[in-house]
């Protein structure tokens, strides 16, 4: 069955829409500070589908997800007893101690590392603001973390372009049922331990 190569035909076009770059970078922004997705979903499609455009990509996902960043540390300087309830109750609730022991350990390099790396970089941001971390050293670890991964994706994507492009066509379908197989054995196996 061929579902995710129409999702994948579908996605493609999408990030060729000339308004794409406008939702690139509100992403990137909303990542930075309270939404769960990163920006690496769109910007990767993106610099594939276009290398010619892949620099300016990454810097516009840069900048914005650095204001994003500077956001979440005005909501944790100003309004963390606001959200702290539900931050809580949330999964980002471990994330958000283990930014504390972080930044007691290794200060603004926490910021670098949490902006180059998986690790929910949204919760440090907030984190930097409740322990009103020094704002410039904030704003460069963030620029030189976030920067450092989205051109190092956006090079890898360009560098693929449209024959990284028809390489996954062909391949997407396989690749996405193996990934549902994957989450079921996953799954699977986390309820036996469980139970």
């Amino acid at each position: 069955m061929r579902l995710f190569s129409s999702w994948y035909a579908r996605v493609m076009q999408w990030v060729r829409h000339r308004r794409a770059p406008w939702f690139l970078a509100l992403l990137a922004f909303a990542e930075s500070s309270f939404f769960p997705i990163p920006p690496d979903v769109m910007l990767a499609p993106m610099a594939m589908a276009q290398p010619q455009r892949a620099w300016r990509l990454a810097l516009l996902t840069t900048v914005t997800s650095v204001l994003g960043g500077l956001f979440g540390y005005a909501i944790g300087w100003g309004a963390f007893g606001l959200i702290e309830p539900w931050l809580q109750t949330s999964r980002y609730w471990e994330a958000y101690q283990t930014a504390h022991r972080w930044f007691a350990e290794w200060g603004v390099w926490a910021v670098f590392i949490a902006g180059f790396s998986p690790i929910p970089y949204k919760v440090f941001t907030i984190a930097a603001g409740v322990l009103q971390m020094a704002l410039m050293p904030f704003t460069i670890a963030s620029f030189v973390g976030r920067g450092a991964r989205f051109f190092l994706v956006a090079g890898l994507m360009a560098w693929g372009g449209p024959r990284l492009e028809a390489t996954l066509h062909r391949w997407v379908d396989r690749i996405g049922w193996a990934m549902v197989g994957l989450v079921a054995v996953g799954l699977g196996w986390w309820y036996w331990t469980k139970g």
